[in-house]
């Protein structure tokens, strides 16, 4: 079905659409619940829904800028990003940038993982602001908000563009995903390496098929991620590996960690950064109505462990390091870094700070 025929709202006027038909004839699909919140959506060109996206509604935007300015002072490790779409059907219960979606009037729960919003016109417009003068070539992160390979890129290849002129302008980039259509732009990635710096990173916290089925439901499972890290290695470039968020209780066992950074070490993964569950608001909330519906025995654990904020507390987030320094060092991974887009910070002997195995495996704290 073409996709051009399932347009929700069109420049055609609202006589057609209320008969069903779109500009060029087709059957439209019905509007999505959120259609309220397309009001302030600022160069809204149409909103597309088609069975092939079962549930899921875009929103096709021109955008007046791509490259996007870390604010000051921000603890993020890099100073621009470009984001080709908000929202993500990956559906990550615990995505850190849910309340994001919030700024464009739709709720950051259901809202985030079914109404997309797509720059159109990032390419374009992202080619010109690399031409200007004034543009510094600094390094620009992609996937910082929310994944550039969910699946509508496989409609819309945004991406290809705007890798090419990235590079082709000679600016160094970065590029974290759980999406296996990156593997698309393997031979892109690769030329791209040849003009400036390329990071490529993929993921991946868990091996467990169904737990990354019910908590991450649209993004390819680990299976299929850890063949991408495969594939991205046997092309050459390097992969390394965010292996964020260890789910307390879930999977931080030694089991878990085991079967994950054996994984990775099978898959030819370059390094290796894991980290605690981290619920800020927006996210918050919609990861304990998912906790209560599928491990409610595990609601007042998470009440107690997260109680004072967004953080886990320092004891458990200090034991969780320890294991997974325990682990890395098992699988090979001792003195590497896993995904921050830019340059891993390293001690004067060349190691990683703070990934030192000292002293007997630890065991769980017993307070929570």
């Amino acid at each position: 079905m073409r996709w051009d025929a399932q347009a929700v709202n069109h420049p055609d006027g609202p006589d057609q659409r209320e008969n069903g038909i779109t500009g060029d004839g087709g059957q439209a699909s019905v509007a999505a619940p959120a259609m309220d919140a397309l009001l302030p959506l600022s160069g809204l060109v149409r909103s597309v829904s088609t069975p092939g996206f079962a549930g899921i509604t875009f929103h096709e935007v021109t955008a007046k800028s791509v490259l996007n300015k870390v604010p000051a002072g921000s603890r993020m490790p890099f100073e621009w990003t470009v984001n080709p779409y908000r929202g993500c059907s990956h559906a990550c219960v615990y995505c850190f940038a849910r309340k994001s979606h919030s700024y464009l009037e739709f709720d950051s729960g259901r809202d985030f993982d079914s109404q997309v919003v797509v720059k159109i016109n990032a390419v374009e417009v992202l080619t010109k602001e690399l031409a200007k003068p004034s543009w510094g070539h600094h390094h620009v992160a992609l996937g910082t908000n929310t994944d550039p390979y969910q699946r509508a890129e496989g409609r819309y290849q945004l991406m290809p563009g705007i890798i090419r002129a990235l590079a082709d302008s000679g600016t160094p980039l970065s590029i974290l995903t759980k999406g296996t259509l990156l593997a698309r732009d393997i031979p892109l990635l690769k030329h791209a390496a040849t003009q400036v710096p390329v990071g490529v990173g993929i993921s991946l916290a868990m091996t467990d098929e169904h737990l990354s089925e019910t908590i991450e439901p649209g993004t390819p499972g680990p299976r299929a991620r850890l063949k991408l890290i495969s594939r991205i290695r046997e092309s050459g470039l390097p992969c390394n590996v965010m292996a964020m968020p260890i789910l307390p209780w879930l999977s931080d066992s030694d089991e878990a960690l085991d079967s994950l950074f054996s994984a990775l070490s099978e898959a030819g993964a370059t390094g290796v950064t894991g980290g605690a569950l981290y619920l800020k608001p927006g996210t918050r909330e919609w990861f304990m109505k998912w906790l209560a519906a599928n491990h409610p025995e595990l609601v007042d654990r998470y009440n107690r462990l997260y109680g004072q904020g967004s953080y886990a507390p320092k004891e458990y987030r200090t034991w969780l390091g320890e294991r997974i320094n325990h682990f890395k060092g098992r699988y090979g991974f001792t003195g590497t870094q896993g995904f921050s887009h830019r340059k891993s910070a390293s001690t004067p002997d060349g190691k990683e700070a703070n990934n030192r195995i000292t002293g007997p495996a630890p065991t769980q704290p017993a307070l929570f």
